[in-house]
């Protein structure tokens, strides 16, 4: 990789104010930390504000002009393929913003990497189960998730017995086949997961705030102990 190369990735990687250490970016970039350190004090002095030192990790500064971004060829390929797995298969809004996403993808692209995006060989076709009612839900839950809001909401069991929950919750996790909802439920006092197309409806039931054993960083740590639970 040419050091001009590099030196633009390492501005992309500190892209958004994320924090990032010599070690970990010379493992992405192939070269060793003494280069990671020569290229970062090549940059403070000419004028890029970046914060930091060897050893603590390096942050660019909010307002920094970057220049545009750029994707690789792989890159394309994953942000295209993801972009239409969601357009089938994920919420109502997801979806639309999906195709959005696509287009903007299409129109920033130079001409080559342009045809690289329409190149891309990995399609998804909706399976019946995804109906309006269930992207309608996925949508919601993913809201209250960002917002932490609870929903109340009307679930039925694998054997289809009717009941009424009101759940934290954290997220929608995609399985292959169905999307569930891992949260925390109020009823039981536990982690539970919910699949989104045995809720009958879902409905904002007010703001919660993390509590420690309650997070989805505890449901993870839980998983990670005993994975098979």
């Amino acid at each position: 990789m040419r050091r001009a190369d590099r030196l633009f990735q390492i501005l992309q990687y500190l892209r958004g104010g994320r924090l990032c250490t010599a070690a970990g970016l010379a493992e992405r970039l192939e070269v060793t930390r003494r280069t990671i350190y020569r290229d970062m004090a090549d940059l403070m002095a000419s004028g890029v504000p970046i914060d930091g030192a060897a050893g603590v990790g390096y942050l660019l500064r909010d307002g920094y002009d970057l220049p545009p971004l750029m994707f690789s060829h792989d890159e394309i390929v994953a942000l295209v393929a993801g972009a239409r797995l969601i357009r089938a298969m994920g919420g109502a809004q997801m979806a639309l913003a999906a195709e959005e996403a696509l287009a903007k993808i299409a129109v920033v692209l130079p001409e080559a990497a342009r045809a690289r995006a329409d190149r891309v060989q990995v399609h998804a076709i909706a399976p019946g189960a995804i109906n309006a009612e269930t992207r309608g839900l996925l949508d919601r839950i993913e809201a209250a998730a960002n917002a932490s809001e609870r929903l109340a909401i009307a679930y039925r069991d694998e054997t289809g017995r009717a009941t009424q929950r009101t759940i934290r919750p954290f997220g929608v996790w995609f399985w292959g086949q169905v999307w569930t909802c891992i949260g925390w439920c109020e009823l039981r006092g536990d982690f539970r997961m919910f699949r989104v197309d045995r809720i009958a409806d879902a409905t904002p039931a007010g703001r919660f705030r993390p509590e420690p054993g309650r997070t989805l960083r505890d449901f993870l740590a839980r998983e990670a102990c005993h994975p098979d639970a």
